[in-house]
């Protein structure tokens, strides 16, 4: 194998996290200021301001998988660092909330999608030892992304006063164009070739270069024998022969969201000044959050393939129910300011090393090769549609409730969540994509 050449290509795929990231983030830091320039109302500025980049990013997540079947994952990922791009440059100049939240959306497009294309290149180019590591790859510059963005809103914040948000977001841009330009230099899935091209000679001559030493006829004539036992039977994504990896999916995108994380990523401004810390503060106190999540996704990519996407998820969902039982403890008692920060930064802590480090992995193996992009925007759509939905209803929601009772509900989630890792979800450490869909799928 050749493991210089797939690094490069992992990382470079991965590099759309780090966008992914930074633009779901770089919100946070422009929440409040927007809201006072614009004179908006919380439910105006929750569902258009706050929430229209998710809900461009579920429409993003949903139909991900259509460019990535008719135009490959590739090319695919080409246009989202353009949408990236066009999003960044036209926040940063809008001139009026309608169309801030329409570059928004377009940025959100560019979050879903990566969210499904990602992914899916890694895990088709990756070996069945390293796919995990290598998929969180991915995940690991998500949260590189947000402790950019959290830092880059302190410094940026602190520094141009009252327009300070529109160098906060419209920064973005750089990258989002540098990462463009380099995602141009990687090839197409051979997976991809083999199965929606027919174009095995383009997809042998990848193999060969990311396997110099293995049968490379052979690996291709494995990918065909998996399309043709899927396609004997198939009669279509919702028929019922795909119900096991569907629901698998569904759930774990959906307590990945009720766990609260969006909720606290994107509010914890507003959390911890809710909790006593200082307005001029709130900002410097959130770049723990971005330090923890780091650290502990990093540990999370060192373990994943070692204790197994099982393992991880126990452990994490362990930590979210101590963790968010201590926020709510502190907000109940008073026993508030950098306890809560401390809490908070253990929570993300817990989501890094669990649900952070395995969703995507998990998602992007549990689904055979013919149907893994519809099976990877099922999944992704999933987790998009519960975090837009919490996010557009976090201001109504803590004007009607107690930070603590949101705190307590999340908890209880997570409880749920432990019960469906312990009962429901396999272990799909170091099996070969093929082997999972016997596994997997109904006959």
């Amino acid at each position: 194998m050749k493991q210089s050449k797939l690094n490069y290509w992992a990382i470079t795929v991965a590099l759309a996290g780090f966008l992914f990231g930074f633009d779901t983030i770089v919100i946070s830091g422009a929440d409040q200021p927007i809201q006072q320039l614009w004179g908006t109302s919380p439910w105006f500025h929750s569902t258009f301001i706050m929430s229209m980049a998710l809900w461009g990013t579920v429409v993003g997540a949903l139909l991900g998988g259509i460019p990535c079947n008719i135009f490959g994952r590739k090319r695919t990922l080409f246009w989202i660092g353009v949408l990236y791009a066009v999003s960044a440059f036209g926040s940063g100049l809008a001139t009026d909330p309608y169309v801030f939240s329409f570059f928004r959306f377009i940025g959100g497009l560019g979050v879903g999608a990566s969210s499904v294309a990602a992914p899916i290149y890694i895990s088709e180019i990756a070996p069945a030892d390293k796919r995990g590591r290598l998929v969180a790859l991915y995940q690991f510059n998500i949260v590189f992304g947000i402790l950019i963005a959290f830092l880059s809103n302190y410094a940026l914040g602190s520094s141009l006063g009252e327009n300070a948000w529109r160098y906060m977001l419209g920064i973005e841009g750089v990258p989002a164009l540098i990462y463009t330009l380099m995602v141009m230099g990687v090839p197409n899935s051979p997976r991809w070739l083999i199965l929606k091209k027919q174009d095995e000679a383009s997809a042998g001559k990848i193999l060969q270069q990311l396997y110099p030493n293995e049968n490379v006829e052979a690996m291709i004539q494995e990918v065909k024998s998996s399309d043709a036992s899927t396609s004997a039977s198939s009669t279509g994504f919702f028929s019922g022969k795909y119900n096991i990896p569907l629901l698998l999916a569904f759930l774990l995108a959906f307590f990945n969201q009720a766990s609260g994380i969006n909720f606290v990523l994107y509010y914890a401004p507003r959390i911890f000044t809710e909790a006593g810390i200082a307005a001029d503060n709130v900002l410097g106190a959130s770049v723990p959050i971005g330090i923890v999540n780091l650290v502990f996704t990093l540990l999370g990519m060192v373990l994943i393939d070692r204790l197994g996407r099982k393992q991880l998820m126990i452990i994490g969902s362990i930590g979210y129910i101590l963790t968010l039982s201590g926020v709510a403890w502190a907000f109940a008692t008073g026993a508030q300011g950098f306890i809560v920060v401390a809490f908070v930064c253990a929570f993300v802590g817990a989501h890094a090393i669990g649900q952070g480090a395995v969703i995507w992995v998990f998602i992007s193996e549990i689904f055979p090769n013919k149907v893994r992009a519809f099976g990877m925007a099922w999944g992704s759509g999933t987790h998009w549609v519960f975090a837009a939905l919490i996010t557009m209803i976090t201001l109504p929601v803590l004007e009607a409730f107690s930070t603590t009772t949101v705190f307590v509900f999340f908890a209880i989630m997570m409880g749920l969540q432990l019960l469906f890792v312990l009962f429901i979800m396999p272990e799909t450490k170091g099996v070969p994509l093929e082997e999972l869909e016997k596994r997997l799928v109904r006959e």
